[in-house]
């Protein structure tokens, strides 16, 4: 199954809560999620299997967003079912171009994330009328990722829609990736954060030594800018802001892991590396 939407509309934030735990990073900014992940929800009876796709983008067509938006269509071929994600209230051009890119054959369950949010909950159910004439969406349901709400209701009226067979999973797997992506993702997460409004997305996160000594993982990344003055917003004054990427994306990785994480964290400027087809490809965008 499918999780599609455009950026920052909550997708990631929902997929972690149904699997019960952080997978997919999250961040105010846009296109976070660069890669589709996937996420597992086993049950005695069931089992849902979501990819967690890159917002969908329709404002920038660089290579780089080219290539994300090319991962969101490729994802709706072959899925039993879509989980469409918008936010409360908000449904603009953006949202109804991926709309006409849906299949009609295929099931598309419509969330309404972030109804935490809305101060008048009776605007709700004219925004629902709506969309109701926008789409023959199978389930329409509101929801909360980051509360937790109708997350379970989500979970039912997502199940109702999936054919019957056998688990394509094991019953603790919650996703297919390696740790050693996860680690690279934790990271860049916390560039995102630790840097605020003054990094653009233009990083990207390299492992350069994964080792695993019993329950120790020592790893060693790399992190990817475009410029030279970003590698100073990443590194930070006296190293100050570089020290504390590491630190919490290492409480993190220890969290998800389950064992102690020595992590080395460096930093490397690659020249645009976002529009040049060879460093895309090496870096597994393209």
């Amino acid at each position: 199954m499918a999780i599609v939407g455009r950026p920052n509309v909550g997708k990631s934030t929902l997929l972690n809560r149904m699997v019960g735990q952080k997978l997919s990073i999250v961040s105010r900014k846009p296109q976070t999620t660069r890669h589709p992940i996937i996420g597992v929800v086993t049950r005695p009876d069931f089992q849902l299997v979501f990819v967690d796709t890159p917002g969908f983008q329709t404002r920038h067509g660089g290579l780089l967003n080219r290539s994300l938006n090319r991962a969101v269509t490729d994802s709706l071929a072959g899925v039993d079912a879509v989980l469409l994600v918008i936010e409360a209230l908000r449904y603009g051009e953006a949202d109804a171009e991926l709309v006409r890119r849906l299949t009609p054959d295929v099931p598309v369950i419509l969330a309404i994330n972030k109804i935490d949010r809305l101060t008048d909950k009776s605007l709700l159910l004219p925004f629902l009328e709506r969309l109701r004439h926008e789409y023959p969406f199978a389930e329409i349901v509101p929801v909360s990722g980051a509360a937790g709400t109708q997350c379970e209701a989500l979970i039912e009226a997502l199940r109702q829609h999936l054919p019957e067979g056998t688990a394509m999973y094991d019953a603790d797997a919650l996703t297919d990736r390696s740790e050693r992506f996860l680690a690279t993702e934790l990271v860049r997460e916390k560039v995102f954060r630790c840097t605020g409004e003054e990094l653009p997305h233009q990083c990207h996160v390299t492992v350069e030594r994964f080792e695993t000594e019993g329950e120790l993982r020592r790893i060693a990344c790399t992190i990817v800018v475009a410029r030279t003055s970003q590698k100073g917003m990443v590194i930070g004054a006296g190293g100050e802001r570089l020290k504390q990427i590491g630190t919490t994306a290492r409480q993190d990785m220890e969290r998800l892991f389950g064992g102690r994480v020595w992590l080395d964290l460096h930093v490397r400027v690659e020249k645009d590396w976002m529009t040049d087809p060879g460093a895309l490809r090496r870096h597994g965008y393209l």
